[in-house]
């Protein structure tokens, strides 16, 4: 392992800092903290993926030489973590849905699936509830009709 305080203590907070941000992206994107939309998720992994993966080969595979050191590169996973805390905070003072309004019943109008007009040929009175008849009760028989009367001729 290449981390010697001691030795060389700016590689060695180089390298725990790079480990230490392309972890916390990760995470901020793997979990959706914030409700972060799909592309801003995206971003954080591969970023923290892209900084996870510097911090092993340093810490792990480097065998000394020359490297360079940009602290610049800290300033994108700041913006993105202030990016995931900004959408929680905000998602969490949105307000909520409105509630449904609570059922009111219409009886002047039949409810779906019932037969139009209601029996008897009248709706129900207004505020009095519709009642479905059931299926299990025969129907009313229907009241004979008038025969037939032709209109009568004009007088002329």
């Amino acid at each position: 392992m290449n981390l010697d305080f001691d030795v060389d203590p700016l590689f060695s907070w180089y390298v725990v800092l790079l480990a230490f941000s392309g972890i916390a992206l990760l995470v901020i994107g793997a979990v959706n903290v914030g409700g972060l939309k799909a592309g801003w998720r995206a971003l954080n992994v591969l970023v923290g993926l892209g900084f996870a993966g510097y911090a092993y080969y340093l810490a792990f595979v480097f065998e000394g030489g020359t490297y360079a050191i940009f602290f610049k590169a800290f300033i994108l996973p700041v913006l993105l973590i202030i990016n995931a805390v900004k959408a929680a905070v905000t998602r969490s003072q949105a307000p909520a849905a409105p509630a449904a309004p609570p059922y009111q019943s219409n009886a002047q109008y039949p409810q779906q699936g019932a037969p139009y007009p209601p029996q008897g040929g009248q709706y129900p009175q207004q505020g009095a509830p519709y009642q479905q008849p059931s299926p299990y009760q025969a129907a009313a028989p229907a009241a004979p009709a008038a025969p037939y009367q032709p209109p009568a001729p004009p007088q002329g």
